[in-house]
């Protein structure tokens, strides 16, 4: 796999980092292109460190005699050090292909502390359902959506924007929306369809494997941008303690319908590129 394009792009996920073009001095592709030797074993070791330290914080509050942390089960540090250690992994492997500086750069920084408060929330799944664990998840996704427009405008302004970048920022997105449906159906605030809401992104991601058309780059649109903070608030106000069925249940439906949506059009467009280039 040699371009970041082989993988399918049909995603209401927003992304503000994507780029077009290398801004590298050779004036090669992105995905020809290699930080300098020893980046990544460096950023590797960089993500676990803070994985530690993290954990280490987590651990240190978790004996403290406050109802929340308390709560919590022995596993949780351990699933949490899973789900970033995997994160950290993945993004180190795309890292030397598809970022062609030498520095790891300020807005991968902040996409990487919006993975580490994307794996604290997600590490909630399996633990107690209770309302403050559920208020702690909305809060924490909160920030970490906050966060989003912070990566990309320091992307733009380090002039340091990267196809790594763009598609590290579109992942946590991603991740982010299918934990917080499944939470949503866990705390029983939707029944089991919610989970469309992360696995429609993924599905395609399959479909591309095997299919050409459906992996082709999309044209840039508002629209999913707006679809993408629509299905994270709406997931977000469904998991609310405040908020209960069938309320959440109708919130969480009208998100998924707007992403569904979003979806058939953009695959429409690019069923119907694809049949015109066959007709040239």
């Amino acid at each position: 796999m040699n371009t970041i394009d082989s993988e399918p792009r049909l995603t209401p996920l927003k992304s503000d980092r994507t780029v077009t073009s290398s801004a590298a001095a050779d004036g090669k592709g992105v995905g020809r292109i290699s930080p300098r030797p020893g980046a990544t074993t460096q950023n590797a070791r960089a993500s676990f460190e803070c994985t530690a330290f993290i954990l280490s914080a987590f651990d240190g509050l978790i004996q403290s005699d406050r109802p929340l942390l308390s709560s919590l089960s022995p596993f949780y540090p351990l699933k949490f050090a899973g789900l970033l250690g995997t994160i950290a992994f993945i993004a180190v492997t795309r890292l030397r292909a598809f970022h062609p500086y030498p520095r790891f750069g300020a807005a991968n920084t902040v996409t990487s502390i919006r993975a580490a408060l994307v794996a604290v929330v997600g590490a909630f799944i399996g633990e107690t359902p209770t309302d403050a664990l559920a208020s702690s998840a909305v809060v924490i996704a909160t920030i970490a959506t906050m966060l989003d427009g912070v990566d990309g405008w320091l992307a733009r302004r380090t002039a340091m924007s990267s196809a790594f970048g763009a598609r590290f920022d579109m992942e946590i997105d991603a991740l982010l929306i299918q934990i917080l449906s499944i939470l949503a159906w866990l705390y029983g605030k939707a029944g089991p369809w919610v989970l469309l809401s992360g696995l429609l992104r993924y599905a395609f991601w399959a479909a591309g494997l095997g299919v050409v058309w459906i992996r082709q780059p999309l044209f840039a649109s508002t629209r999913r941008k707006t679809v993408c903070v629509v299905q994270i608030a709406g997931l977000l106000v469904a998991l609310s303690p405040v908020v209960t069925p069938p309320w959440s249940n109708a919130v969480a439906a009208a998100a998924l319908a707007a992403l569904g949506y979003s979806f058939l059009v953009d695959t429409w467009w690019l069923w119907r590129r694809r049949q015109t280039v066959e007709s040239l």
